[in-house]
């Protein structure tokens, strides 16, 4: 998808930060589609959407937009504005771990560093839902989910590519999948191993 530049009145400082976002590569689990983005939140936004799938089975899926206001934004503090979705199935065992939520918040903030996305002004919620069936439905079983809903303000020096990699980088996380980056030991799928793998 081609940003819109200057020509048609859309800021400078707004196409490069699409560009950027377009230029990311994806990992191959990763399916990434560019969607309509929220109206009426800031001026100019781009969003896209991304699916994650192992062996034909999706496991997590997502979104990331990026808002552009050029007056500045007070509660930002700045003028761009990262917003993000990410939601992954988990064991229903790890829906009763008391510290899932913290450590599911780090998982966006490990993330953000790997990747070198400086950002300010973080904020956001962890949610995990555990549901279970009964009676005629109860060969359902059980099933859980964790979701993680934040949005943050990138470094004015800081390339938006790298945040759009951050968040592909957390649905990769909350869905038990190894990095990529070669000599980084993989995260075992368990809330207790996880919890340990961040001190």
């Amino acid at each position: 998808m081609a940003a819109r530049t200057d020509v048609d009145g859309t800021p400078a400082a707004f196409t490069r930060a699409v560009e950027q976002i377009m230029r990311v590569d994806a990992r191959p689990e990763l399916t990434i589609h560019v969607m309509p983005p929220p109206q009426r939140i800031a001026p100019y936004a781009h969003a896209i959407s991304g699916d994650l799938a192992v062996a034909g089975e999706d496991v997590a899926t997502g979104r990331f937009i990026c808002l552009y206001d050029p007056a500045g934004h007070e509660a930002w503090e700045g003028s761009f504005r990262c917003v993000t979705f990410a939601k992954a199935d988990i064991e229903p065992e790890m829906a009763s771990d008391p510290v899932l939520t913290e450590v599911g918040w780090s998982w966006l903030t490990d993330a953000l560093d790997a990747e070198g996305a400086g950002y300010h002004a973080a904020s956001g919620s962890v949610t995990v839902v555990r549901t279970d069936s009964f009676g005629q439905m109860a060969e359902d079983g059980s099933s859980a989910q964790v979701e993680v809903r934040a949005s943050w303000s990138p470094d004015t020096d800081t390339d938006t590519g790298c945040h759009a990699q951050a968040w592909m980088h957390l649905l990769a996380e909350l869905a038990g999948l190894p990095p990529l980056t070669p000599g980084v030991i993989p995260l075992r799928r368990t809330a207790h191993d996880r919890r340990g793998s961040h001190g």
